[in-house]
């Protein structure tokens, strides 16, 4: 979590408005992985200018409360499979997400972050936690519901107000 944190840190360190996009399901075991850690910074006293967006299973539905918001930046978080350890995070630089490649859900995540950004030009840091399973039903695994705590955790150290 030390490396993530750093990068986290680096990403944030000139961020004057902040969006968390959580994507996932919770009926889908470790899918729902980003879905707690949103639910988990939501128990925090986060600054005014870092928001929290669920965007479950269709992002996509909160485009236009992404461009109220005007977001300098923001950070995507979602299961994803990158051969890594169940509940390792990995960090996907947006040019290297194309099509249905990252993301289960709607619209491809190449697609939504430069819809997003066509209006408003903002950092973006995709966060991909590694899920062991996604199967409908199952319940989050105990490593990757601890990789979302600690990520939630994280975050809440960098962006707390000082």
């Amino acid at each position: 979590m030390d490396k993530i944190r750093e990068k986290l840190e680096r990403f944030l360190k000139d961020s004057e408005r902040t969006v968390f996009l959580s994507i996932g399901s919770e009926l889908r075991g470790d899918d729902a992985a980003a879905i707690l850690t949103a639910n988990e910074l939501q128990k925090k006293k986060l600054p005014s200018n870092f928001k929290i967006l669920l965007g479950y299973t269709a992002p996509e539905n909160l485009t236009g409360e992404i461009k109220k918001i005007r977001p300098t930046h923001i950070i995507i978080c979602d299961a994803a499979d990158s051969g890594l350890n169940p509940g390792e995070v990995g960090v996907i630089s947006a040019d290297d997400v194309d099509g249905a490649a990252f993301s289960t859900h709607m619209m491809p995540m190449n697609i939504f972050i430069k819809y997003i950004s066509r209006d408003n030009p903002c950092k973006t840091l995709i966060l991909g936690i590694q899920p062991e399973t996604v199967e409908f039903g199952a319940e989050i695994t105990k490593e990757v519901r601890k990789t979302a705590v600690s990520l939630a955790d994280a975050i809440f150290e960098i962006v707390k107000p000082k």
